[in-house]
């Protein structure tokens, strides 16, 4: 039975025209699998599915997500990130692993703060994300972005510091990417890019530039979820904080 697949271009440039015919034909692909992005699970004969390929140095995986949580796009890693996948690997067929390797998954909303609505960005991982260099189990992201001088925020009730350096690039009505300050004074540099960019709500945009800065709330894996309503959004936004598990920074805006 054909599989409700997406395969985007990019991807198909990269696996070839006639594995990615053999997917979308049902050939080569699952029925069930666990969404690389959520980790919940996926059905690809039943709600429209996104091809995902990780590409390292000499290997490539590809994994699925529900095409609510990631488009069908090609994801660099490196090569060790996809080690303990491609021991999973059975045989030739690259399609039965997904990767341990975390992704920004990134959220856009409007925060109410002293009567006036703010733009915000909400990021969380879907996986711990480790201390470069380290190993085991812990999660280093939220200390990791405090080194940044991003702030903990036991509440959330007034806008962060401006994080200087830091910018979200938007253009053309879309987000790019977030970008932190390059080495030795150099160039700023993508802390966060969209593989494709993401179209975000004209009243986000209208509020993006009337303050010319973007308010950047980040907590662990399984602090915020997929809220598919604002004010639900705010409700996790506000449990993660009085948790001791979000930090922010308000970022200047780069672009329209």
């Amino acid at each position: 039975m054909p599989r409700m697949l997406d395969v985007s271009d990019e991807v198909r440039a990269e696996i070839g025209d006639v594995e990615a015919d053999r997917l979308l034909a049902g050939e080569n692909a699952p029925g069930g699998y666990d969404c690389t992005s959520c980790r919940t699970p996926g059905d690809s004969e039943q709600e429209r599915t996104s091809t995902v390929l990780f590409v390292g140095d000499e290997t490539a995986v590809l994994a699925f997500a529900h095409a609510t949580c990631l488009p069908s796009q090609v994801v660099q890693v490196t090569e060790e990130q996809l080690q303990g996948a491609a021991r999973s690997i059975a045989g030739d067929n690259p399609v039965q692993a997904a990767p341990e390797q975390a992704v920004l998954g990134v959220t856009s909303g409007l925060i109410l703060l002293s009567g006036e609505l703010h733009p915000a960005l909400v990021v969380e991982p879907t996986a711990p994300i480790a201390r470069p260099g380290t190993t085991g189990a812990g999660d280093d992201f939220l200390p990791l972005l405090i080194e940044q001088g991003f702030m903990p925020l036991p509440q959330i009730d007034s806008v962060p510091p401006v994080l200087h350096g830091w910018s979200v690039l938007l253009a053309m009505g879309q987000l790019h990417a977030i970008l932190q300050p390059g080495t030795a004074g150099g160039s700023p540099v993508a802390w966060w890019q969209a593989h494709q960019a993401l179209q975000v709500a004209d009243a986000w945009r209208a509020a993006a530039n009337k303050h010319q800065q973007v308010l950047m709330f980040a907590a662990p894996v399984g602090s915020i979820g997929r809220q598919p309503r604002e004010d639900l959004l705010r409700d996790a936004l506000d449990k993660a904080a009085a948790n001791g598990k979000l930090v922010a920074a308000t970022l200047p805006l780069a672009g329209t």
